[in-house]
């Protein structure tokens, strides 16, 4: 699994003749944090506003993660040994919660979120700029290129397919909300099968294995362009 921090940004601003008054300060500050919001906007699309989607298993929605809210629950499921294996993020909440704020304190590229089917937290998925993402750097990346991972939660959810309609149904949502997205990738653990399958289920096609520095993996696409034929 591959999510980046956020580089950091260097500003240079010329002396000032005297000191800022409080309302400059804040007039200033509005406009930084304005510029910042459009940025996350315009990187992803406000995930949070796509809204519900219908799926042979129900409606199902993605709702960003809220730390404060969420943090016992996902924390629950990275110490399942089964996620454990693969997204080794097992341990207290705190271990969890870093990985959240790396991607919640960025700047967009990449948005943690809750999978929602019929009004119950069921899975997380992390929707992320693949193009802006390491992962660009060990296949030929397309600009725009939305990656996916995904967990699902309960043991009860696991094994009748559930993965691969959710799968299909986000899959479909990015390329209708991103209108300059082509294509929709994700890159699952070469050794999880089940994942590996149900991706190819959804629509997704196997394109190359790769050599991530955390794992080899095989690399998912869902093109646009053939996504009404698979």
């Amino acid at each position: 699994m591959s999510v980046t921090s956020a580089p950091s940004a260097l500003f240079a601003t010329p002396p000032a003749l005297a000191p800022p008054s409080l309302g400059d300060t804040k007039a200033a500050a509005d406009r930084r944090a304005a510029s910042v919001t459009r940025a996350a906007d315009d990187l992803l699309g406000r995930v949070g506003d796509w809204g519900p989607t219908v799926t042979p298993a129900g409606t199902f929605q993605l709702s960003p993660v809220r730390p404060e809210y969420d943090l016992p629950l996902l924390g629950r499921w990275m110490n399942d040994p089964t996620v454990a294996a693969f997204w080794k993020l097992a341990g207290d909440e705190s271990v969890t919660e870093r990985h959240l704020r790396a991607q919640l304190d960025g700047d967009g590229r990449s948005v943690p979120c809750l999978g929602v089917l019929e009004g119950t937290p069921m899975s997380y998925w992390e929707i992320y700029r693949a193009d802006l993402d390491s992962l660009a750097r060990h296949y030929p990346a397309r600009p725009h290129d939305t990656g996916i991972h995904l967990l699902i939660g309960g043991v009860a959810d696991r094994g009748r397919g559930l993965g691969s309609t959710l799968l299909r149904a986000v899959a479909d949502l990015v390329l209708d909300r991103r209108p300059s997205c082509a294509r929709v990738v994700a890159e699952p653990d070469l050794r999880n099968t089940p994942s590996v399958s149900a991706f190819l289920s959804a629509g997704f096609r196997f394109s190359a294995e790769v050599d991530l520095p955390d794992k080899r993996a095989a690399l998912m696409v869902r093109d646009r362009a053939l996504r009404d034929l698979l």
